[in-house]
């Protein structure tokens, strides 16, 4: 890998850094291939990014990012989870951990606070963020239907004692 390759890395990593909201740093030792295809096409679908990086260029590419202060994590096989959605890659990072003993989690960042290997995995027990406004769309829909229901009731209590009168009206 030549310079300019290195400096297109470092600025790619760096641009995708600079959106993201949380980072992972996982240590991958072992995984074979097929393996972090499954783990790069879990974390796709849950609309997250996996890369295996050089530490030093990975360095190089936290600089500038709110994630500056994990540059200390990077050592050894290291590899990379992060996403936009608070949560997405957390939960898919420490899914995959448990299911393959090749992959472990380091620590990881949720905006500039610093996660350990703890944190994440709290972090990734938490609902997502389109789970969280489901339940809040829910929450502000409930009284809505309530309010509905109570004013229909009064409607249908009057219809019914109509109709029972008609049907008293027919016996007779």
């Amino acid at each position: 890998m030549d310079r300019s390759q290195k400096a297109t890395l470092v600025s790619a990593l760096n641009q995708a850094l600079a959106d993201t909201e949380c980072i992972v740093v996982t240590h991958q030792t072992g995984l074979n291939v097929a393996e972090v295809t499954e783990l790069r096409r879990q974390m796709r679908a849950a609309g997250a990014g996996f890369r295996v990086t050089k530490n030093r260029l990975a360095r190089r590419a936290l600089e500038g990012t709110k994630f500056e202060h994990l540059s200390p994590l990077f050592k050894g096989p290291t590899a990379i989870a992060y996403s936009r959605d608070p949560v997405a890659a957390a939960k898919v990072a420490v899914t995959f951990a448990n299911k393959n003993d090749k992959l472990t989690i380091v620590g990881g960042a949720l905006g500039a606070r610093e996660l350990d290997a703890q944190g994440v995995k709290a972090l990734a027990t938490m609902p997502s963020l389109d789970e969280l406004r489901g339940k809040l769309l829910g929450l502000l829909q409930t009284p809505a239907s309530r309010i509905v229901g109570v004013l229909q009731a009064p409607g249908a209590q009057l219809a019914r004692v109509l109709a029972a009168y008609a049907k008293a009206d027919e016996a007779a």
